[in-house]
């Protein structure tokens, strides 16, 4: 019998700048063609996780399917790296939606940034100074005074990436959930952060701003000497990643809560 014919013929390469992701995306782009990315079915992105990220925030607007090869020094969200049978792998993928937070950061002069983030949203201190924050739920305060290096609202994609060094929960994927987690949080010493519906609104104060600056990051989007930071999941977006057979992200968000 026959091999079946691909239904993916369409793909667009792209690659951090890494020399080997460069490399094997001209060998990749060679063997497969390289249709514009306006008009291929699927785009493979060659590098690591932060590279991922890039190009998932590139693709907001078009919202194609994107296939990750890793190239890079963090792969979590990406697959092995093989040049043979890639359209035959990509077709047989299977796909996970992802949703963003989406960030509105008021700056110390009164300025809003928007941002999105497919990880999370962190909140950094930006001196010697411990941060000080106040935690609103739904506008509800939630907790007065938190002294720390910073806390972060993390996706359940994300879960596994700054969060969990952060001592946070990993989250699987369908949970519905965001996870609020402290960063060396100081006084309550004890609060290690909180799960949350995935429809709640985060509002973080920040007091004595001017004392303890604080900075706020959205996956690589950054705002300094903020004020205020409202977090919220935007259902409205959701974005298509593609996983080999049998090595899904929830399988990899499961297998990552066993591993040593």
């Amino acid at each position: 019998m026959s091999k079946a014919e691909p239904f993916v013929t369409r793909v667009a390469f792209v690659a951090s700048d890494r020399p080997e992701a460069q490399e094997a995306r001209a060998r990749l782009a060679e063997r497969y063609g390289d249709a514009p990315e306006d008009e291929a079915q699927v785009v493979v992105a060659l590098g690591g996780d932060g590279f991922m990220l890039e190009t998932l925030h590139g693709h907001l607007a078009d919202g194609a399917a994107i296939y990750g090869m890793n190239r890079g020094s963090v792969g979590f969200l990406m697959n092995e790296y093989s040049e043979d049978d890639l359209l035959e792998r990509i077709d047989a993928a299977e796909r996970a939606v992802i949703h963003p937070l989406r960030m509105h950061a008021t700056d110390a002069a009164g300025q809003v940034h928007d941002a999105l983030a497919f990880n999370e949203v962190s909140l950094l201190r930006q001196t010697r100074q411990t941060a000080k924050l106040r935690i609103s739920i739904d506008g509800k305060v939630r907790l007065a005074e938190l002294f720390c290096d910073g806390a972060l609202v993390s996706t359940p994609a994300g879960s596994t990436a700054y969060n969990l060094s952060a001592h946070g929960p990993i989250i699987p994927l369908d949970a519905r959930v965001l996870a609020l987690t402290p960063i060396s949080a100081f006084r309550p010493r004890r609060w290690r952060g909180a799960l949350l519906p995935h429809s709640s609104k985060v509002t973080f104060e920040i007091l004595e701003a001017d004392k303890r600056p604080v900075s706020a990051v959205a996956d690589n989007y950054e705002v300094r000497d903020v004020a205020q930071v409202d977090i919220a999941e935007d259902r409205e977006i959701g974005l298509t990643m593609l996983f080999d057979a049998g090595r899904s992200l929830e399988e990899r968000v499961l297998a990552e809560q066993f591993s040593g």
